[in-house]
């Protein structure tokens, strides 16, 4: 059964952000966390990576693969994700800590080439802080 993760994209406020600093560091991408995932075969099952930007979940990226690294203290979960960033129904989330599961009755629809996913991020979110999307 697939399950998603969802995490705060901190330090980013834009997808533009995350993919221009993406592009100062060489290699795949990575993500790092602390705890690996009990569902870590869920996941690879065709789950993504659903990232919250300012309350709102934006994109998501494929989990291609998830290891452990380390032993002991200095142990932690890397995680392969693809490079392609698909573009969602803005949608808001509260901040937490870490990072979450996300069924996939729970994640957002990702948007239609062209027509919405055409609207620059900024111009959505004055859309939807109006109220109007």
């Amino acid at each position: 059964m697939t399950v998603h993760m969802i995490r705060l994209c901190v330090g980013c406020d834009t997808i533009d952000d995350l993919l221009a600093w993406h592009a100062d560091r060489a290699g795949p991408w990575t993500l790092h966390t602390r705890m690996t995932p009990k569902r870590a075969d869920d996941m690879l099952d065709g789950g993504s990576l659903y990232r919250i930007f300012k309350g709102v979940i934006l994109c998501r990226q494929q989990i291609l693969d998830i290891r452990r690294v380390g032993e002991g203290a200095a142990a932690r979960c890397e995680m392969a994700l693809s490079p392609e960033i698909i573009k969602v129904e803005p949608t808001p989330r509260r901040p937490f800590q870490g990072w979450r599961y996300l069924d996939p009755k729970d994640a957002p629809a990702d948007l239609a080439q062209g027509g919405e996913a055409g609207i620059p991020d900024d111009l959505a979110r004055q859309l939807r802080d109006a109220g109007v999307w």
